[in-house]
């Protein structure tokens, strides 16, 4: 849950947001680099809430429905912080579906295993090029956050996209 805990606290370091909001930022922006999927942001909340990282409280924007809205409390905040200085030490080994097919690659045939890998390196190229035009849209943004972590993915898609290609050229 210390991810979880670290994306939650972190929307809710940026203000105060209601559960749609959350999830939406979630949904769009940060599933595609986190590698989080919450199913449902409310029970995470809830038991942030009891642990006094979070309140939650009602709020009535003129005549729409009420809202619940979710805040960070003081010890939220400090909580935030430790997570994210414990995050950047962590050297966690990154962990790709493709170190197990590697191992095992020699039980596939040759010819099969080139067109999948090809097939690979074409997804992850088109991938690339997707991040790309994110990142070229998103120069004269102000989320530097956002950039960096579109860089550091493109690097990694990069890298493995020199690995797969070089591979291919040795099973010729």
């Amino acid at each position: 849950m210390i991810e979880q805990e670290l994306l939650l606290l972190g929307l809710l370091r940026e203000g105060p947001k209601h559960g749609y909001e959350i999830k939406n930022k979630i949904k769009q922006i940060l599933s595609l680099f986190a590698g989080v999927d919450l199913k449902s942001i409310y029970y995470p909340l809830h038991i942030l809430e009891k642990r006094g990282l979070v309140v939650k409280k009602a709020f009535k924007p003129g005549k729409r429905p009420e809202r619940i809205v979710y805040d960070l409390t003081p010890k939220g905040e400090a909580r935030f912080d430790e997570l994210l200085s414990k995050s950047l030490l962590n050297l966690k080994r990154p962990q790709f579906s493709l170190d197990l097919s590697l191992y095992f690659l020699r039980y596939m045939k040759p010819a099969l295993a080139r067109r999948r890998l090809q097939a690979r390196l074409h997804m992850l190229n088109k991938i690339s090029r997707g991040l790309e035009q994110m990142a070229k849209g998103r120069s004269k943004d102000k989320a530097i956050s956002l950039n960096r972590i579109l860089e550091h993915n493109l690097k990694l898609l990069k890298a493995e996209s020199r690995f797969l290609d070089g591979l291919i050229q040795t099973m010729r």
